[in-house]
């Protein structure tokens, strides 16, 4: 790629670059020089699964990767002991040693769904962080100011509204800092509600006689609901670790202009690519390329192929499925509410109910507005609830 060229990839899909200029300078040292750029990308593991929001970070990695470049994915365990005050009301939880490590090794086992695992440095910060002695943090912590700390928005929030900080949360900039100045960073990236902790990082390397890193930030994904930031505490996430059939679906059913981000910040598409798709008029056309993309990236071929199928059929359709379950359920007249609930068609008995007023519910292909069935020993009814199917077979 031209140099140019480079600078594009690399733009694609971030919401901020300090400095572009700076970027360019180190591309151009880089190829002088043949010696590659250190990106690194910090995960605190207080999770065990990463969803798609996650992924738009990764996808700028493996960019860095594609144009040779070293990419540190930083595990933080170190820093999820004090626990990310990032976006919070209130002090995080530090983590067990024993929560992170089960999480830490589920990343490894996803990240390279989209890395090359032999161009990725895997790191975990207390390598570097369990070294420092008591008159070592003393040293890091003295190059910045409670002052300037209480200049970051959350802080700044909790403390005006008497909400209790506790000291060592304050550690955690000047800790993820530290990373960038052991691993000597041309580059650190991270979501936009990090960039206050990627700017400290660049005053600390200078403190400690290094270049400033450059900052890129990536935005947060709005989730299916193409609102809300995607959460799997909202229930408007993608893992990327669900069955093909789930994501599939999920991506099928966002909106339209949702898909077209979707393609900008988890695809490899070109802006110049996706202008010419979203010009072409075809949105359900794209939006299935889209869902079998993603699919392909985090299981296979012919996952992405097998789960295209089954939304045709099941959605488009209105088929059963070709894996449906049998569930068995006793014989005699059943509350259909609490038959739907019982054998997983509905997560209470309450929203049973409303899907059967609603007329969401079919029994053997005809819609079911009764609340009562009867159910022969042996008999096999086939039962849709909304877009859940269950063969029900009494007993």
């Amino acid at each position: 790629m031209t140099l140019d060229a480079q600078i594009a990839y690399l733009k694609k899909g971030l919401a901020e670059l300090i400095r572009e200029e700076d970027l360019r300078n180190r591309l151009i040292e880089s190829q002088k020089t043949g010696r590659p750029l250190s990106v690194k990308v910090g995960f605190d593991p207080t999770a065990p699964d990463l969803h798609l929001g996650h992924t738009i970070i990764i996808r700028k990695m493996k960019h860095f990767q594609d144009l040779g470049h070293t990419v540190y994915f930083v595990i933080g365990d170190g820093t999820g002991m004090i626990g990310d005050p990032t976006g919070r009301n209130i002090t995080r939880p530090p983590m067990t040693r024993e929560q992170i490590n089960a999480n830490a090794e589920t990343y490894k086992a996803q990240i390279f769904k989209l890395l090359d695992p032999v161009k990725t440095q895997v790191r975990f910060n207390s390598e570097w962080l369990g070294k420092l002695d008591f008159f070592d943090i003393i040293r890091l912590f003295s190059k910045y100011t409670v002052a300037r700390i209480l200049e970051r928005d959350d802080f700044a929030k909790r403390y005006k509204e008497g909400a209790p900080i506790s000291i060592h949360e304050f550690m955690y900039p000047l800790a993820q800092a530290y990373d960038s100045v052991f691993l000597k960073c041309d580059v650190e990236m991270g979501g936009t509600d990090q960039k206050f902790n990627l700017l400290v990082g660049r005053e600390i390397q200078r403190d400690y006689g290094q270049t400033p890193q450059i900052v890129a930030t990536t935005p947060l994904l709005e989730g299916t609901d193409g609102v809300e930031k995607m959460s799997k505490s909202k229930g408007n996430y993608i893992g990327i670790t669900e069955p093909p059939k789930d994501i599939y679906r999920k991506i099928m059913g966002i909106s339209d202009d949702l898909m077209w981000r979707y393609y900008e910040l988890l695809t490899d598409k070109t802006v110049s690519e996706i202008a010419e798709m979203r010009a072409s008029g075809k949105p359900m056309e794209h939006k299935m390329r889209l869902a079998r993309q993603i699919v392909q990236d985090f299981h296979s071929d012919e996952d992405a192929n097998q789960a295209a199928a089954d939304f045709d059929r099941e959605v488009r359709h209105h088929e059963e499925p070709g894996d449906i379950e049998t569930a068995h359920y006793p014989s005699g007249t059943a509350n259909v509410p609490k038959m739907l609930h019982a054998v997983g068609l509905a997560p209470s008995r309450s929203e049973a109910e409303r899907l059967v007023k609603s007329g969401a519910v079919t029994v053997n292909g005809e819609r079911f507005t009764g609340l009562t069935l009867h159910l022969q020993p042996g008999a096999m009814h086939t039962l849709r609830a909304g877009k859940k199917w269950k063969r029900v077979q009494g007993e």
